[in-house]
């Protein structure tokens, strides 16, 4: 089999160029994307800094609740013995 010579003709030249420019936009594109993904989803630290003021308010929510609840039971038992104190005064 004969191997094929032929000259390059001027539209050789023309997707050459169509092609490398193709690619560098589509090289500029994933450039953008890649830089808007990394704006929005936010650094390191705020991510840090939102995941610690989870935890802060997760910690105090359950400190409130257990304190309620203490209070609570003092109130109750306090109440009971100072009524009974008051009836034997009388």
């Amino acid at each position: 089999m004969k191997a094929r010579s032929r000259k390059h003709t001027k539209d050789d030249a023309l997707l050459i160029s169509m092609g490398e420019s193709i690619g560098s936009t589509l090289g500029a594109i994933a450039g953008r994307a890649h830089a808007v993904q990394k704006a929005l989803s936010g650094s390191r630290v705020s991510r840090t800094v939102k995941r610690d003021g989870r935890k802060l308010v997760k910690t105090s929510n359950s400190s409130r609740r257990k304190t309620g609840r203490r209070n609570s039971r003092r109130a109750a038992s306090s109440a009971k013995p100072s009524a009974g104190r008051a009836r034997s005064k009388e």
